[in-house]
């Protein structure tokens, strides 16, 4: 470290970003400060730093910093930083999918559906939900108490009996008319007012209605409406949680286990308990829950909806994240640490969900840290870090696909995970795949030199494990541990043979906690590869099922896609929806629907 105090004593007392920088210029750390004289100078006159901090001032060369007009300004400066950089002492909270929501669409009869993404105006949109088991949860339950349709519309506009949950109870069946349209729009019109939590005046109104029906001697929708009311009550007890409150809110702790920190995220809306959900920081040791909690709220929240109140479960410095998030959410945006009465109830349950999934978090690890050395032990790989898997998957030689897996300290690795077309081979020549999945994975690492397997896993027998030798012999890449996982008798799980590169075989005992870990990541790239080879397969026969039909051009083709929402829309239309399509003329939509029957 080549820091000197004459450095020090030119920094600007003045808020902004510092960037701690390696020799190599690698950026290992972005922070925000007040003032950046008094916030640099801290590392160097501290003596009870974290082991995390000690360990990134022995790497650092230089510090570079950038002056800003406020304080808020910094802590946007320092998250773009971070998300761009990824600097490896910084706490990174990765999260890369939008949050789910809720939708009742602006159909004339209104569908129930799952959404992600930016819903459009006519539509109606609630939520964000924590995630999609609480979405589809809300869904189920909604459809018990005002049965709408959740069935796509292609699927709907070519109804003509009541599917099976119309006889279930679950769905008015209003694509064969067995609801008038005013009906169901007084249903869906009472879903969302459950959804924007005005569930106190919804059962009033009901009660209302069913004693209004009472009274008019009409006693079959008395008793219809009373048991909606029944289900409406269980609904609430399951999902829709009164809270006597109309607020919006979002309630962040942290807590720590075994060296494991876990921020939950607890969602209000409406005054209802919409879930929650738990996040692991990368490059947290060291780092206590204020910081973590810090990191996390800076990180997660910019480009997100943001509610009007945050509680928090540790005391941290709120005026520059209450500044940020004001400025991102459009309003006023208040950060509480300090609660009481419900508020610190839903503070006390999200400290519970994190500390809980930090001690099952740290359990994991510890386990799965406990087969990584019983694998390296009994493959004598005392440096046994990083395990790559690669699996062939096709059909019958069709749309073949290879995939490449990754397993790196304690966990399944899914930013390394690569998929590989392969082309210019026999169809249905595994062999031949292998060795060019190889060759493409591993090539720009001979050149570039790149991140390289302690141990390399091969589904498949002594073939594969030949092609997979031969292969890593062309590249240089001889050293590279190899291990074959040949499927046992029947393909039963537990005996499965390794087979090394040299022909030796072993079998390993089914409880061996080694075994185990070959087994998840084989099973990995197994359904990595299944998943790919499927979605490639499906685009390839979409294609090819409508271009074999004489007269349907890539016009036709992409007309009939947009109006029935893909192939099997297209598959279920009648000969006179066919030809509806613009450009369709009857004895065209006969001979296609010959063709797709």
């Amino acid at each position: 470290m080549s820091i000197d105090k004459d450095f020090l004593a030119t920094l600007p007392t003045l808020p902004g970003v510092y960037r701690m920088i390696a020799v190599d210029e690698t950026v290992l750390y972005v922070g925000k400060a007040k003032d950046l004289k008094k916030r640099v100078g801290s590392y160097f006159q501290k003596t009870d730093q974290s082991p995390r901090i000690k360990l990134m001032l022995k790497s650092v060369d230089h510090i570079d910093t950038t002056v800003t007009r406020t304080e808020a300004e910094a802590l946007l400066l320092e998250n773009n930083l971070i998300k761009g950089l990824k600097p490896r002492f910084n706490i990174l909270f990765r999260d890369d999918k939008s949050y789910p929501y809720l939708l009742l669409t602006g159909h004339r009869m209104p569908r129930l559906a799952y959404f992600r993404g930016t819903p459009k105006k006519i539509d109606q949109a609630f939520g964000p939900y924590p995630n999609g088991y609480a979405v589809k949860e809300s869904i189920q339950l909604l459809q018990k108490v005002f049965q709408l349709r959740t069935c796509e519309d292609t699927v709907f506009a070519n109804r003509s009996r009541p599917c099976l949950l119309h006889q279930i109870q679950r769905c008015n069946a209003p694509c064969v008319d067995k609801i008038s349209a005013d009906a169901y729009a007084r249903d869906v019109a009472a879903a969302a007012q459950l959804l924007h939590g005005e569930t106190s005046a919804l059962t009033e109104e009901i009660t209302t209605q069913m004693n209004a029906a009472a009274e008019q001697l009409d006693f079959e929708t008395a008793a219809h409406l009373r048991d909606r009311l029944r289900m409406l009550a269980t609904v609430r007890e399951k999902q829709f949680v009164e809270s006597g409150s109309e607020a919006d809110a979002d309630i962040v702790a942290a807590a720590e286990s075994g060296g494991v920190l876990a921020v939950n995220l607890t969602m209000i809306r409406g005054g209802r308990h919409l879930g929650d959900r738990s996040f692991f920081p990368q490059h947290g040791d060291g780092a206590t829950l204020a910081e973590a909690l810090e990191a996390f709220i800076a990180q997660h929240y910019p480009g997100r909806p943001i509610p009007v109140r945050i509680l928090v479960s540790e005391a941290i410095e709120t005026d520059a994240l209450e500044t940020l998030l004001t400025q991102e959410a459009g309003h006023p945006v208040a950060l509480q640490h300090r609660a009481t009465g419900e508020r610190r109830v839903w503070l006390t349950m999200a400290q519970t969900n994190a500390r809980l999934s930090a001690e099952q978090k740290s359990g994991e690890r510890a386990h799965q840290a406990a087969r990584l050395l019983a694998l390296a032990e009994t493959l004598d790989l005392p440096q046994l870090k990083r395990i790559e898997c690669f699996d062939i998957s096709h059909t019958m030689g069709e749309a073949t696909v290879a995939s490449n897996v990754v397993y790196e300290g304690d966990d399944l690795k899914k930013s390394d995970y690569r998929r590989y077309n392969i082309t210019g081979i026999t169809p249905g020549d595994d062999y031949a795949a292998m060795q060019v999945a190889l060759t493409k994975r591993f090539h720009t690492s001979v050149e570039d030199n790149g991140v390289l397997p302690d141990l390399l896993l091969i589904d498949g027998g002594k073939g594969q494990i030949s092609s997979a030798v031969e292969a890593m012999t062309e590249l240089g890449l001889s050293d590279v541990l190899l291990l074959g996982v040949a499927k046992g008798e029947a393909r039963k799980p537990g005996l499965e043979t390794l087979i090394f590169a040299d022909g030796r075989e072993l079998r390993l005992a089914k409880d061996h906690p080694g075994f185990h870990l070959i087994q998840q990541v084989r099973d990995e790239a197994h359904r990595f590869a299944i998943t790919g080879h499927r979605a490639k397969r499906g685009k390839a026969r979409l294609q090819s099922t409508l271009e074999d039909i004489p007269g349907i051009g890539p016009k036709r083709r992409k007309q009939l896609l947009e109006h029935f929402g893909g192939l099997q829309g297209v598959k279920s239309a009648g000969v006179d929806a066919l030809a509806s399509v613009n450009g369709i003329s009857r004895e065209l939509a006969e001979i296609l629907y010959n063709a797709l029957h």
